[in-house]
């Protein structure tokens, strides 16, 4: 199965977003609009839709919810451990820190749809419900102690989080929406990937991680080897979770990092070149990493 082949287009759409700023005449001021509707309007729709489309059901979830986070709060305290490494740049760990734990929820969707269908899109739609709350509150907190901002105000005004909190929220009280606004928020989010991705290539300095080339390994460990790693032990030993519901912790552990993250620094004034650095990297590893992992439960647990 060439699944390092459904990664290829993210990294295209990173390629093209880098060659149109760099030779054109949509430079910086188009594309620092272009971040703006993303961060402000095109992912919070498409966050909130993504989660009330799909029903939770909390108890019979349980243990996939636990494993994914699990493997997310695992990602959190290495990568915030990282800042007591000596020498480590407090502004590229304050930005870069999100990438060793957020993921890209629309690559888990496109690759959920493709392994096993509906039943696999619903696991990892779960999974994304329960995790984005914790990770964008995670991802907001070193940026926001670092640029002085207040960090419950971040929280508050931060769209992603309200966002999602909203979708959770119209989830669990059986919210419908109408069939004219399903699709409006559909056709609204589904703009949010391509200009998210080309925004980050836009955004793109060749030699922005050499500004802390030890870090960005570290974090990219964690994302594409820690990770997958605990998810594998989890389904091995930790819980007895069906084949398919494995099938989506391994998933969700290997994925690429949220190509959002980089939109995050640079609306909170971070290290926004590193952090495309490091989602354009994480991408790359990604066309590896979910092959891996998912050749390695194969050999553990046939499926």
């Amino acid at each position: 199965m060439d699944l390092a082949w459904l990664l290829l287009p993210d990294f295209v759409l990173i390629a093209c977003g880098f060659l149109i700023c760099r030779y054109t005449v949509l430079d910086r001021p188009v594309w620092e609009a272009a971040e703006r509707l993303v961060y402000y309007l095109l992912f919070p729709v498409l966050l909130f839709g993504a989660i009330v489309r799909n029903p939770l059901q909390p108890t019979s979830m349980a243990a996939l919810s636990g494993s994914g986070l699990a493997v997310v709060g695992a990602g959190i305290v290495l990568a915030y451990a990282l800042r007591a490494w000596p020498g480590v740049d407090a502004r590229a760990h304050a930005a870069g820190a999100q990438t060793a734990f957020r993921f890209n929820s629309y690559v888990a969707l496109a690759l959920a749809e493709r392994l096993g269908g509906a039943p696999a899109v619903a696991a990892i739609a779960v999974l994304v419900s329960v995790c984005v709350p914790l990770c964008n509150v995670a991802a907001v907190w070193p940026l926001a102690r670092h640029g002085g901002h207040g960090y419950l105000r971040e929280l508050a005004r931060n769209p992603l989080i309200l966002a999602t909190v909203a979708g959770l929220a119209g989830n669990l009280m059986g919210l419908k929406l109408p069939e004219v606004v399903g699709t409006t928020l559909h056709r609204i989010g589904a703009a949010a990937l391509p200009l998210g991705l080309m925004a980050v290539g836009a955004g793109l300095r060749v030699g922005a991680l050499r500004d802390a080339p030890k870090l960005a390994a570290a974090l990219l460990a964690i994302r594409h080897a820690v990770l997958p790693a605990l998810a594998l032990a989890i389904v091995a030993w930790a819980v007895d979770l069906p084949p398919l519901q494995q099938l989506a912790v391994v998933v969700f552990a290997a994925l690429p990092t949220a190509s959002s993250a980089y939109v995050l620094a640079a609306r909170l004034g971070g290290h926004a070149s590193y952090v495309a650095g490091l989602v354009t990297l994480s991408t790359l590893l990604g066309m590896a990493s979910i092959p891996l992992a998912l050749s390695a439960l194969r050999w553990m647990q046939p499926l």
